[in-house]
């Protein structure tokens, strides 16, 4: 079988990440469940790969958001024939979403197309563009994520947390992204020397995104928001919203049995921890997470940033068309996903 020779689609790349990381399936038997020739999942997984520590020892990882972005990226610095100079209403209309309503390139096309423009460029060709200086005004500071990597710090070790429920043993429909009610969760955290942080929330499937501002980033704190929001939604149509979260091993979240326990009695909901140093394991989060920086950048001081302000961007990132919701808003899929 020589499989199929095109790149993996998103969806793929996700079903392949629990092949390798929850079922443990072979490099042969997923190339010929997905289709692909062995050499082309051997470079998907190395395109996605991380390392995380557990019980002491160094293991490698596929993580499908980080591939995704990876690709997207390489794609990028694809020319094409410059056709938006001869069409300067349309290269207007696209640096307007992009400069103005902080769309992505790949969204601002997609209005682009729903608007009826006749010009059309891919979104390679778009970064090109950009990166060319071929706008009036935007450039590639306008973008949300340039090239950066994280480094390690001297002396930097890695934390694992043994006794904490892993990622890796979450429910597969969490991470197939199959069912709705699978949450990430992640602080913002604002200017040095100030205590207010936002709590971010975004749902895996749908990509809804809830934000909260609090005074401080305390346990207690993180979790009277879920008592608030169980309160608020009721018992049974809490649980069907919050089936479970994924977080990172932040001191704040660690009180794991407090953060489940239900003001109705019993747990709530269940509480999965990446390993540390693994943001790819919430990478939507961590998405989201720069999209929200857009509005208030590293620096800003949560305290004087106003709950209506907090509000405004979330209606923003929940009203914010995505390609890989087909072009859906978070709001309209998770209409959709609740009434499925």
């Amino acid at each position: 079988m020589t499989g199929k020779q095109h790149y993996m689609t998103w969806e793929e790349r996700q079903k392949l990440e629990v092949m390798y990381n929850n079922l443990r399936l072979s490099v042969s038997v997923i190339a010929k469940t997905l289709g692909f020739c062995r050499q082309t999942i051997y470079n998907e997984l190395k395109l996605g790969a991380y390392e995380y520590e557990r019980c002491g020892f160094l293991k490698i990882r596929y993580s499908s958001d980080k591939a995704q972005q990876l690709h997207d990226w390489y794609q990028s610095g694809k020319g094409r024939p410059e056709k938006i100079g001869h069409d300067q209403a349309y290269a207007d209309f696209l640096e307007r979403k992009i400069r103005q309503d902080k769309f992505s390139p790949a969204a601002a096309l997609a209005e682009a197309r729903k608007a009826g423009y006749e010009t059309t460029v891919c979104t390679a060709t778009l970064y090109s563009y950009i990166y060319k200086g071929l706008f009036r005004e935007l450039t590639s500071a306008d973008l949300w994520v340039g090239r950066r990597s994280r480094e390690k710090k001297p002396g930097e070790k890695r934390t694992p947390h043994p006794k904490l429920p892993s990622i890796v043993d979450r429910p597969v429909s969490a991470s197939l992204r199959s069912a709705y009610g699978h949450w990430e969760m992640d602080l913002i955290i604002g200017k040095k020397g100030t205590s207010a942080v936002l709590l971010t929330l975004t749902e895996r499937k749908t990509r809804r995104e809830m934000i909260f501002k609090l005074p401080n980033r305390k346990a207690a704190t993180i979790r009277g928001v879920f008592d608030k929001l169980e309160r608020r939604l009721g018992k049974l149509l809490f649980r069907d919203v919050f089936r479970t979260i994924t977080t990172d091993n932040g001191s704040e979240f660690l009180q794991y049995e407090d953060l489940r326990r239900s003001v109705y009695g019993g747990t709530r909901f269940d509480v999965y921890y990446c390993h540390s140093y693994a943001a790819w394991e919430k990478g939507t989060n961590e998405n989201h997470n720069r999209m929200i920086r857009r509005w208030f950048p590293k620096g800003t001081d949560f305290g004087k940033v106003t709950h209506k302000q907090v509000a405004q961007v979330e209606h923003w990132m929940n009203n914010y068309p995505r390609r890989i919701l087909g072009w859906l808003t978070p709001l309209e899929s998770e209409e959709k996903a609740r009434a499925a």
